[in-house]
């Protein structure tokens, strides 16, 4: 029983996850979930409490997605930066769902397992800083942020501005953020 409770929230998560990247938390509508998970909305209502409720847990699998599934090397910071922008790449909904988190619940107690995180990278560009292997004309947190901002350039851009980069080969994509980080921290 315990096993299909478990399968039943992550098809939910995963089918929140696509309803909240594209329509976001406001737009979202728990019938579409439901009916994508296979599952009555009173599911979502039992395991998660709301629609919000249910934001909050993919949003926290999506921390975890980031955190886990990217470590952090500070002697290669462009390929670490790079890789983050595979990521965003690969997984399209990650910039539409953290776009939305930000506009929709930038209020909203945060995710602390996000926050450490940010810390601790920060920290290890730090003392990489410290030993003379990064540039130090950014503080470390500062570095941290604009190097997570740039690899996701690309996803967040305006359409406009896309237009006239005119820029759509992955590939050149991924080497312009690895030499903007690269000229940051060298």
């Amino acid at each position: 029983m315990q096993r299909d409770a478990e399968a039943t929230k992550q098809r939910l998560i995963a089918a929140g996850r696509a309803e909240f990247a594209a329509y976001g938390l406001n737009g979202a509508r728990v019938d579409r979930i439901a009916d994508a998970a296979q599952c009555n909305k009173a599911q979502i209502y039992h395991y998660f409490k709301n629609k919000a409720g249910l934001f909050d847990a993919v949003w926290d699998g999506l921390v975890v997605q980031i955190v886990d599934g990217l470590a952090i090397d500070v002697e290669d910071l462009p390929g670490f930066a790079a890789q983050l922008s595979d990521m965003y790449a690969e997984h399209p909904e990650l910039p539409r769902l953290i776009t939305w988190q930000r506009l929709e619940r930038g209020g909203d107690p945060l995710n602390e397992f996000g926050v450490e995180n940010v810390r601790v990278r920060s920290a290890a560009i730090a003392e990489a800083q410290a030993r003379g292997r990064v540039s130090t004309r950014f503080e470390a947190r500062v570095l941290f942020a604009l190097m997570i901002h740039i690899a996701m350039l690309w996803d967040a851009s305006n359409p406009e501005v896309l237009t006239v980069v005119d820029l759509d080969d992955r590939a050149q994509r991924r080497e312009i953020v690895r030499q903007v980080i690269a000229a940051l921290t060298g």
